[in-house]
């Protein structure tokens, strides 16, 4: 390279698998990315089983890849080991995150890095949409309640989520931070590490063109799984407030919000999707109450 030549800005996609042949389509979807110039990117895969069950299926695909694939094996059964052990590994510019049930679109890496670039933000997050069997109930389909979409809050991005996002990493002040293995088995690793990223001056913003899909499994369609699911989240979204005294505040929201719902789910009974709606809400600001007392968290991860 010349003098005149400037490096080349490197990007590290850190992708964590537990026992999901899907993991071949995401890293397909990888390697087909459309890369801007003067732009290397490399895959990192976290393998959190018990035994490198997933070593085969990553080294099969990664022989027909043009991307570089690095395989760990970093068990057992918590997802922030494996998302740690990625991020001690990456030392690229940025790093990117996206699940092992997911399909990138081919400028999915493109428009998150244009985005972060543009705006000048340390961190980007872009929109994971549900793909939904037949069998999907018509409100789930209606409400959309898989898709994750980025969203601002009090005119700011404060968090997102490792489904689909990129992070601003070499000689940053967070470099050294790592997900909470205490949230390994229940989901919220993520939120709390972004949380905890912006209090150390990190910006985001949301690119919401830059989009991954994700096919809704059969255990999802249950209405039992997506309580747990959003009680689990408003559990992850105490982590804004970690002082007592702002604990204290965001569980009386809370709390309000939690009978705005109840009433809500009770004089729409004789609508599904409305009762749905409300009822999965006041599970989302139940979960923001517990999470405020700190009670435990339900495991859905790992089993």
């Amino acid at each position: 390279m010349s003098a005149t030549q400037s490096k080349p800005t490197r990007i590290d996609v850190l992708l964590c698998t537990f026992r999901r042949p899907s993991v071949t389509q995401t890293l397909m979807s990888l390697d087909a990315q459309v890369q801007p110039d003067g732009v290397e990117m490399r895959v990192i895969v976290a393998d959190n089983d018990d035994w490198p069950s997933a070593r085969e299926t990553v080294e099969a695909a990664a022989a027909k890849m043009r991307v570089p694939v690095l395989y760990h094996h970093a068990p057992a059964r918590n997802i922030s080991i494996a998302r740690n052990a990625g991020l001690a590994t990456a030392d690229a510019d940025w790093i990117a995150f996206i699940d092992d049930d997911e399909t990138a679109s081919p400028d999915w890496l493109a428009t998150l890095l244009a985005r972060a670039v543009a705006s000048g933000a340390d961190g980007v997050f872009g929109p994971a949409l549900a793909r939904y069997a037949p069998q999907a109930p018509a409100w789930m389909r209606q409400q959309d309640v898989h898709s994750n979409i980025p969203e601002q809050r009090r005119g700011a991005v404060q968090t997102g989520h490792t489904c689909n996002a990129m992070l601003a990493w070499r000689g940053k002040p967070w470099r050294d931070e790592r997900f909470d293995l205490a949230r390994g088995q229940t989901g919220g690793e993520d939120t709390e590490f972004f949380f905890r990223i912006a209090r150390l001056g990190a910006r985001f913003v949301i690119a919401e063109d830059a989009i991954v899909t994700e096919d809704v499994t059969p255990g999802r369609l249950k209405l039992s799984w997506l309580l747990l699911r959003k009680y689990r989240m408003g559990q992850s979204y105490a982590a804004a407030a970690p002082a007592p005294l702002a604990r204290l505040a965001l569980a009386l929201s809370a709390l309000g919000k939690l009978l705005i719902c109840a009433v809500a789910t009770v004089a729409f009974c004789w609508s599904e999707s409305r009762r749905m709606f409300w009822l999965l809400r006041g599970a989302l600001h139940l979960g923001v109450v517990s999470g405020c007392l700190a009670l435990a968290q339900p495991k859905l991860y790992g089993r």
